[in-house]
């Protein structure tokens, strides 16, 4: 397994990942995939602000995918991210998931962010609700019934997760992220 940065030429492969998830799964509220153009353009705008955009390759092919993205646009939340994972059908199970989100998580530390959220979709995604358990982040409330896809109502499952050490009154390390227009 080889975790490395995610390049413009992984478009292809993330949208395939990806769009099997909108296509099949809870994960994600989105209905429809999205084309490897928007997924190039989606990692383009993640990377702009300097955040890890993060692909693991088994095989020599991209199996899995995770990155942070700004968790919102007003200035306050500039040290907070959420993370996104995703990982290939067939490929759960093998630790793909937890070295992509480890490695995702060190880099946001590494920049002096502060909290990590993941907003999970649907209350039945046991698996990456023990993932993220597994990794330190602790619930932080379920928002019933906020999605509806495929005939069904959906929750989101909201969990966090401190990053770097100090306690929550401690003074930030750094900018934190350009959110410009909050």
């Amino acid at each position: 397994m080889l975790i490395r940065p995610a390049n413009r030429s992984d478009a292809a492969a993330l949208a395939a990942i990806y769009g099997h998830h909108v296509l099949h799964g809870f994960g994600s509220f989105e209905e429809i995939p999205p084309s490897a153009e928007t997924m190039a353009e989606r990692w383009a705008a993640v990377r702009a602000r300097g955040l890890p955009y993060l692909v693991c390759e088994t095989d020599g092919q991209v199996a899995g995918f995770a990155y942070a993205g700004p968790y919102r646009p007003r200035s306050a939340y500039r040290y907070t991210v959420e993370d996104s994972v995703y990982v290939a059908p067939g490929l759960h199970g093998r630790g793909l998931g937890r070295a992509l989100l480890s490695a995702v998580i060190a880099d946001c530390e590494a920049l002096g962010l502060r909290r990590m959220l993941a907003i999970i979709g649907d209350s039945g995604n046991a698996g990456s609700i023990a993932l993220h358990r597994s990794l330190g982040f602790r619930p932080a409330g379920v928002l019933e019934a906020v999605g509806f896809k495929a005939g069904r109502w959906l929750d989101s499952v909201i969990l966090q997760r401190d990053l770097g050490a100090g306690a929550p009154g401690d003074a930030p390390k750094g900018p934190g992220l350009d959110l410009a227009g909050g």
